[in-house]
């Protein structure tokens, strides 16, 4: 028993395409009246020759994108395929550069004033006082370590070199300063924390996104990884700010 018919049909094609077209149309018996009708009803299901999977309608038939009212959605996901990803640009390495510049220059100048007396600064002996009055005990250590961790960052932010120790420094010292302050208040006109928080977001913003492509940092481990590097450095900052508050802190 044969399972499969090759030979052509009668209409010069194959059995299995006698279900399109001219060959859809059986032919009328012999001495009938009337004009022939189609194997396929309008509603009719067509399966298609090369996919016995797939099946459509008369009214898909004539679609390009499926339905004749609907929306198969097709040039959608054409678009989305085609779609850029995103990918770093100029703008967001000028902006990182712009930002690092800006904190960085300070907190140089607020180092050096506090290390070296310099630009009108107090000094180490200077700022010692200071700390001491805000309830800080050993005060002339504190002076030089909050003093040297502001100098280094400042450097190394402008540099973009480490980028991640360095926000992580600043934003440990602005943490401490607003520990400090907080019984004076938010604004800085009334003596508040205005300033060293908007420092401290500012170092907080680079220890996630790193210093861009226009930085020494640029291609190394963290800079590839700046979210697991950031949440590492931000435990470290954590800890130092709560080492010495619980350990210096007398109010």
């Amino acid at each position: 028993m044969k399972t499969h018919d090759d030979r052509p049909g009668g209409a010069g094609g194959y059995p299995d395409d006698r279900d399109y077209g001219a060959h859809a149309q059986r032919p009328r018996a012999r001495g009938a009246a009337g004009p022939t009708t189609s194997t396929q009803g309008p509603g009719a299901k067509y399966n298609n020759y090369y996919d016995e999977d797939h099946e459509y309608t008369d009214a898909e038939a004539t679609s390009l994108v499926g339905g004749v009212d609907g929306d198969s959605g097709y040039h959608d996901e054409i678009v989305e395929k085609h779609r850029k990803m995103f990918a770093w640009n100029a703008g967001t390495d000028l902006g990182l550069l712009a930002l690092r510049f800006a904190l960085g220059g300070i907190f140089l100048l607020h180092g050096a004033q506090k290390l070296f007396g310099a630009f009108g600064g107090p000094g180490p002996d200077g700022f010692a006082q200071s700390l001491s009055k805000m309830g800080f005990e050993q005060s002339a250590i504190l002076s030089l370590v909050t003093g040297g961790t502001e100098l280094g960052a400042g450097a190394l932010l402008v540099l973009g070199l480490f980028t991640p120790a360095a926000a992580a420094g600043v934003l440990g010292v602005m943490a401490s300063a607003v520990f400090a302050k907080q019984g004076a208040g938010f604004f800085n006109a009334d003596g508040g924390f205005e300033f060293e928080a908007v420092l401290g977001a500012m170092g907080l913003a680079l220890l996630f996104t790193g210093p861009g492509r226009v930085a020494l940092d640029y291609g190394r481990v963290w800079f590839r990884r700046p979210l697991g590097f950031g949440f590492f450095f931000l435990l470290v900052a954590a800890g130092a700010v709560t080492a010495v508050t619980l350990l210096f802190y007398r109010p």
